[in-house]
C-alpha cells in the first residue's frame, strides 16, 4: 500500500499546477455579481464627495454659539446647495445635507428647542465636528476601492456603484466539464430499475460549480463503455478549462474513466489522509486539467470543499486568501482516533458547541444538508467533549 498523501501536500500539488483564465470581460454591475474583478478598481472621487450631516439637526459655526437663541438663516434638504452660514445663524439640515461653508458642527434635534420666533437653542454640549460625516471620510479620492482578484458580492458592487463606477473589468467564466459514469445511475423523475440509483452527484456538482461562479458543461449520460468514456472526455477536453468526474478512477473492470484519462492524456491517482474520501485522481485529458472525485456523495462533496474549492479560486484567478477556521467546543465525543485527518459534517447548537451528525457514512447524503460547515479532526486524534475543533463553515468553503 502507498503512503497516504496528507491533505495539506494534496492541495500544494494541486495549486501549484492551477493556471488562471487569463480572458476578460467588461460587465456593467447589475451582471457582474459572483465574478472575479480582473483589475484594481480606484476611486475617481472622494466618497462622500463633501461634508455632510449625519442627523437631522443644525448646523452652527461653534464660534458663533453664546448660549442665547439663533436665527435660522437656511433650510437644506438632502440634494440642495448650500449657502456659506451667515455670522451668527444656524442653518435647518437634514441627514445627507452639505454641510454649508463656515459651520463646523451640527446638532441633532432631538437637543434642541425653538422659540415662537422660530429661533433655535441648543440643550446639550456642542464639540467641533460633532455629526459631520467629512469628505472622503469613507473613500479619498484615488484610494482602492476593490482590488484585482476579489469575487464580487453585493457590499462590492454597491461600493463601486458609490464612487460613480458602472462597469469593471472580470475574468471569463471557468468552463468545467462534469462526467458522470456509471449504468446504475437514473436521473431523478425516472422510475428506478433493478440494481439502479439516483443520479445525485450530477445534480450536487452542478449546484457546487454553478455557486462557485463556474460555467458547467454537462457531457450528459455516458454509456458505461470504454470507447464512449473516451469520446465523451475527448470532447470535453476540446470546449472546457477542466473536466471533473466521479467515479469510475479506481481499477475495477468497469472503471473507464481511469483507462480513458490514461488513454488520452496522463492519469495519477492518490490515496488521501482524509476522511472521507480517500481515493482522489489528477492528471489531463490531452492539455485540458483532469480531476477525478469519489464516487460516494459525501466523499466527493467533502473533497470538492477541501481540495476542489481551492483549486478553483486559484483557476478563476482569485487572490489567494487563507481560509481561517472557526476554533470552537465539540458537544459531542469520538471512541477512537482515525489514521486519517477527518472532516465531520457538523453544526452550531444551541448551547454553542458543535454537534456531529449522528451517521457519517460516505454515502449518507442528508449529513451535509442538516450541517453548516465542517469540523477538522488530526489524524490520530479522538474527539473529547469540550475539545475545541477547526470549524470552517460551508457559507465560506463554498463561496
Amino acid at each position: 500500500m502507498p503512503a497516504l498523501s496528507p491533505v495539506p501536500e494534496a492541495l500544494q500539488v494541486l495549486l501549484a499546477g492551477a493556471c488562471p483564465v487569463t480572458e476578460i470581460e467588461i460587465l456593467p454591475l447589475d451582471q457582474a455579481l459572483g465574478r472575479v474583478l480582473a483589475e484594481t478598481q480606484f476611486s475617481p472621487i472622494a466618497q462622500p464627495p463633501a461634508d455632510n450631516s449625519a442627523m437631522d439637526g443644525y448646523a452652527l459655526r461653534l464660534d458663533d454659539w453664546q448660549g442665547q437663541a439663533m436665527t435660522v438663516s437656511q433650510r437644506l434638504p438632502a440634494g440642495a446647495v448650500p449657502l456659506a452660514l451667515q455670522p451668527g445663524t444656524a442653518a435647518r439640515l437634514f441627514t445627507g445635507a452639505e454641510i454649508p461653508p463656515g459651520a463646523d458642527a451640527v446638532i441633532m434635534q432631538e437637543e434642541t428647542e425653538l422659540d415662537e420666533a422660530g429661533r433655535v437653542s441648543f440643550t446639550a454640549p456642542i464639540r467641533p465636528g460633532q455629526n459631520i460625516r467629512p469628505q472622503g471620510g469613507d473613500i479619498a479620492q484615488g484610494a482602492v476601492v476593490v482590488p484585482a482578484g476579489t469575487r464580487l458580492a453585493p457590499a462590492q458592487l454597491g461600493l463601486l456603484a458609490s464612487v460613480g463606477i458602472a462597469q469593471v473589468p472580470v475574468f471569463r467564466r471557468l468552463k468545467v466539464a462534469l462526467l458522470t459514469t456509471g449504468d446504475e445511475l437514473v436521473a431523478p423523475g425516472l422510475p428506478l430499475g433493478p440494481g439502479q440509483i439516483y443520479n445525485s452527484n450530477r445534480t450536487l456538482l452542478t449546484a457546487l460549480l454553478t455557486q462557485a461562479g463556474c460555467q458547467v458543461l454537462d457531457c450528459g449520460d455516458v454509456p458505461d463503455t470504454a470507447p464512449a468514456t473516451r469520446n465523451a472526455l475527448a470532447e470535453a477536453a476540446r470546449h472546457a478549462d477542466l473536466i471533473i468526474s466521479t467515479g469510475g478512477v479506481s481499477v475495477g473492470e468497469e472503471d473507464h474513466v481511469k483507462g480513458a484519462v490514461e488513454a488520452l492524456g496522463k492519469l495519477e491517482r492518490w490515496a488521501i489522509a482524509i476522511k472521507p474520501g480517500k481515493p482522489f485522481a489528477h492528471g489531463r485529458v490531452g492539455d485540458t486539467p483532469f480531476i477525478g472525485l469519489p464516487g460516494n456523495p459525501i466523499s466527493g462533496f467533502v473533497t470538492y470543499a477541501v481540495l476542489v474549492r481551492p483549486y478553483l479560486r486559484a483557476r478563476q484567478g482569485m487572490s489567494a486568501a487563507l481560509l481561517r477556521p472557526w476554533s470552537l467546543p465539540a458537544g459531542f465525543a469520538t471512541k477512537k482516533p482515525g489514521d486519517r485527518e477527518e472532516y465531520l459534517r457538523v453544526r452550531l447548537g444551541a448551547d454553542g458547541r458543535l454537534e456531529a451528525y449522528p451517521n457519517q457514512g460516505s454515502g449518507v447524503l442528508s449529513s451535509a444538508a442538516w450541517g453548516e460547515g465542517l469540523a477538522r479532526v488530526p489524524a490520530g486524534e479522538a474527539v473529547s467533549e469540550g475539545q475545541r475543533l477547526d470549524f470552517f463553515a460551508f457559507a465560506d468553503l463554498l463561496n
